[in-house]
C-alpha cells in the first residue's frame, strides 16, 4: 500500500483519534493504531492533530485525511475551524484536509464560502474534504468545489439530530450521491462491516469507520450493556 490518495477508491479508511480525556490519547498509540488498521486492510487514515499525523506518517505509508479539533468561544465549529489550523496541518502534509462544512458561522463570524476561498487562495493544490450534516450542505460544498464530500456530521448538528445516516438504506447518502458531482466519502455511525460494504455498493468513493474500530471504551460499552441487560 502507498500514500497515493487514489488508492482509497472503494476502500476502508480508519479514523484513528483519541481526545485528551480518552484513555488512548497518545500520538504513539495512534501510530500503533494506524499500523494495526493497515495490517487489517485499511487503505487510508483519518487523524486529528499535527502530532498524531506526524507519528502516523512515520509508521505507515497510507494517505491521511487530517483535521485539528479546536474549540473557539464564538463558534460551535471545532473541526479545522480557522486558517490557523490549516496552516498547522500543511506542515505535516496530509493528503486531504477535512473541515466542518456545515452552514454555521466559523470563528470570527466567517462564512463557509469565505473560509473556502481563503484556503484555496493560500493553498491552491491542497485537497479538501467537506464534513457535512445535511443534503443541502453537501450540495453547497459540492458547488464550492470541495474535492470530497463527507457525511461526517449527519446527526451531530442541532438541526440534523433527528437524522440517522443508515435510516431507509442510507437515504441521505443516496440523495447526496444523486445531487453532487464530487466524490462522496461515507462517514458517521457506520459501525458494522455490513454498513461499510453497503455504502460502497451505493456508490460512495470510500468509507470512514472510527469508533467501531479504534475506541475500545465504546466497543466495550456495547458488550457490557448487552451482558448487563440480562440482569434487568
Amino acid at each position: 500500500m502507498s500514500n497515493r490518495i487514489e488508492d482509497i477508491k472503494g476502500q476502508l479508511i480508519v479514523s484513528c483519534q483519541a481526545l485528551e480525556e480518552e484513555p488512548l490519547h497518545s500520538s504513539y498509540i495512534m501510530g500503533k493504531m494506524a499500523l494495526a488498521a493497515k495490517e487489517g486492510g485499511a487503505y487510508g487514515i483519518r487523524a486529528n492533530s499535527v502530532d498524531d499525523i506526524r507519528e502516523i506518517k512515520k509508521v505507515v505509508s497510507l494517505p491521511v485525511i487530517g483535521i485539528i479539533k479546536r474549540v473557539y468561544s464564538d463558534s460551535q465549529i471545532y473541526i479545522t475551524p480557522t486558517i490557523a489550523e490549516i496552516d498547522e496541518l500543511i506542515c505535516v502534509s496530509p493528503e486531504v484536509i477535512a473541515i466542518d462544512a456545515t452552514n454555521r458561522m466559523r470563528p470570527g463570524n466567517i462564512s463557509l464560502e469565505s473560509f473556502y476561498q481563503q484556503i484555496r487562495s493560500k493553498y491552491p493544490t491542497q485537497q479538501l474534504m467537506a464534513d457535512c450534516s445535511t443534503v443541502e450542505e453537501a450540495i453547497e460544498a459540492d458547488k464550492l468545489g470541495f474535492d470530497y464530500i463527507g457525511t461526517t456530521l449527519v446527526g451531530y448538528t442541532e438541526y440534523s439530530r433527528n437524522f440517522n445516516i443508515s435510516d431507509n438504506d442510507f437515504e441521505i447518502i443516496r440523495e447526496i450521491l444523486g445531487k453532487v458531482k464530487h466524490k462522496v466519502i461515507a462517514e458517521g455511525n457506520i459501525d458494522t462491516p455490513e454498513k461499510a460494504k453497503r455504502v460502497i455498493e451505493l456508490g460512495c468513493y470510500s468509507v470512514v469507520v472510527g469508533g467501531a474500530i479504534t475506541r475500545p471504551q465504546l466497543i466495550t460499552k456495547k458488550f457490557a450493556a448487552a451482558v448487563n441487560s440480562l440482569k434487568e
